[in-house]
């Protein structure tokens, strides 16, 4: 019987763990979409053919252990929203925000990105887990300040958690304007070390790092950040600006899911 589980990354902050909490982060390989989404697309408003969506899905679903029925996904919006839940959302029904919280085994958070940062927290003592995506707009804003509040709302001990930010862009990878370093350093001063020089005005803007920053802040016991750059590793991952600059804007998106063993 062919093997239809696709492969994933774990962080070694959580992987530790593994008797308690499941997670992956998924790319681009093990699934069934073709052309531009080849293969494991789980974008349901990518473009894709909603039945091979719904395959790839399925089988990140089936691959960390959980039915498809168990998978919570929210429409996300770039914003600093975080939504406590114990059941999955029917497609029509999904909440408008950007991380989940929850403290029910056996139900999976999944988060798409294709360069934003997709976040993972646990806290294994108290079993509380939660999915972010975290672009910049949403890392400024406060997402992972909601998403921590909402996790100490359901018990979650900040000094016992851990968290891990997954294949996004890496700061070579990152170039940005005036317009983003000037919201950065706005909303955090101490960011200004994560900006390297480029041609002009533009800058390259570690976001790996930054959220990092922010969640040392918010008293996260330890954090990962895995070394994969979305845009570099197009055979790996899907990427926004790759796609961008292929003349193609059509993409693709990567999954990430984490869940309590029930």
């Amino acid at each position: 019987m062919t093997d239809t589980r696709p492969p994933f990354e774990e962080a070694p902050a959580i992987k530790r763990f593994s008797m308690h909490v499941r997670h992956g982060f998924f790319g681009r390989r093990g699934g069934v979409s073709t052309g531009v989404y080849n293969s494991l697309n789980c974008g349901p408003g990518s473009g894709d053919q909603p039945e091979k969506v719904l395959e790839n899905r399925r089988r990140v679903c089936l691959t960390l252990g959980c039915s498809p029925d168990n998978l919570a996904a929210a429409r996300q919006i770039h914003s600093a929203k975080a939504v406590i839940t114990d059941k999955a959302f029917p497609p029509n029904d999904r909440p408008q925000c950007d991380a989940l919280v929850t403290k029910r085994p056996g139900l999976l958070l999944g988060v798409l990105t294709a360069d934003c940062a997709p976040i993972v927290l646990c806290d294994p003592h108290n079993s509380v887990i939660a999915a972010i995506h975290a672009g910049w707009r949403g890392a400024v804003g406060g997402v992972l300040e909601s998403t921590l509040e909402a996790m100490v709302h359901i018990g979650a001990d900040p000094g016992k958690t851990v968290a891990a930010v997954g294949p996004c862009l890496s700061q070579s990878s990152f170039e940005v304007g005036p317009d983003l370093a000037d919201a950065v350093l706005d909303a955090t001063s101490w960011a200004e070390h994560l900006f390297e020089p480029g041609e002009g005005d533009r800058q390259f803007f570690d976001l790996k790092r930054y959220c990092l920053g922010r969640l040392a802040r918010l008293g996260v016991a330890h954090a990962d950040a895995l070394a994969d750059d979305t845009l570099t590793q197009p055979d790996l991952y899907f990427s926004h600006r790759a796609s961008v600059k292929t003349g193609d804007r059509a993409c693709g998106r990567n999954m990430t899911g984490i869940m309590l063993v029930a």
